[in-house]
Parts: C-alpha cells; structure tokens; sequence
C-alpha cells in the first residue's frame, strides 16, 4: 500500500541503518508557522487528548516537499503519541483511516504523486500565510484555517 511505504519511510528516516542517524531536515518559519496553526487547529492530540507539548505530525514526511506545508497531511501529537506512531507505522495509518477516513487517505495518496520544488521566497511565502491564518484562528475561534496547497 502506497500511503503504509510513505508513513514507513516517514517513521523509518534517522533510525540507526535506515537513511543514517542524524539526516534531520532543516526547519524554517514555514515550517514553524504551519505547525502552530496545525497545533492550534487541533488543540490537543487527536490521539489521547493531552494538550501538554504539542507537536505536528506528518502522515507523510517533510521531505515529501508537494505535501509537505498541506494542513490535509497533518495532526496534532503529545510527545508519547508521536513517538508511538514513529515506531508503529501500521498502528498509525489504522489510526488515520478511523480518524481521518478512508477518503482522506486517498487524496493524501493522489497528492503524494505531485511534485513541488520550494525556495526561499515560496518558504517566506508559505510562512506568511500560515501566519495571517494563525492570526485569524487567534480572532475568531471558529475560524478554520486555509491550507497553503
């Protein structure tokens, strides 16, 4: 299944032997802003419940560039959720077939075929948007924020 080979090389990269230890992809503001949006569209982890240390969760990695600032590929993880989804790929896309659907994954798996090259003027973009859409969230409580793509 094309969307299990993506979470499993998503949950796999850094591991010891698999895309050796300390490969981590650089973060930037639209990277940091797209998490705070994501992280305040969800408010806690969609998983427990915790709302302590709240980190986004890629269902595909960052590295898949075409998904990668797409609010449609992220939820909301404490730290001990996000970790358990990172070594139980197969237990995270049961997880996301029930939470998300059937329908979510799919289109998730179209979208991961796409292609996207980004630089630093579409990353200064990217990061404004979720900005201004972080700033609307904060005005309006039932604002539902906009993907970037």
């Amino acid at each position: 299944d094309v969307a299990c080979r993506g979470l499993l090389e998503h949950c796999l990269c850094g591991l010891p032997g698999v895309g050796g230890v300390g490969m981590s992809i650089k973060r930037d503001a639209a990277d940091d802003w797209c998490s705070k949006v994501v992280r305040a569209r969800d408010g806690a982890c969609v998983r427990c419940g915790s709302d302590m240390y709240l980190q986004a969760c890629h269902i595909y990695g960052r590295r898949m560039k075409v998904l990668r600032y797409s609010l449609d590929n992220l939820v909301t993880g404490c730290p001990s959720c996000h970790r358990r989804w990172t070594e139980n790929p197969l237990e995270f896309n049961d997880f996301l077939e029930m939470y998300l659907g059937e329908g979510h994954l799919a289109i998730l798996r179209e979208k991961s075929q796409g292609h996207m090259k980004t630089n630093a003027k579409l990353r200064k973009e990217i990061a404004a948007h979720y900005r201004a859409e972080f700033r609307k969230m904060e005005e309006d409580y039932d604002y539902r924020p906009i993907s970037f793509n």
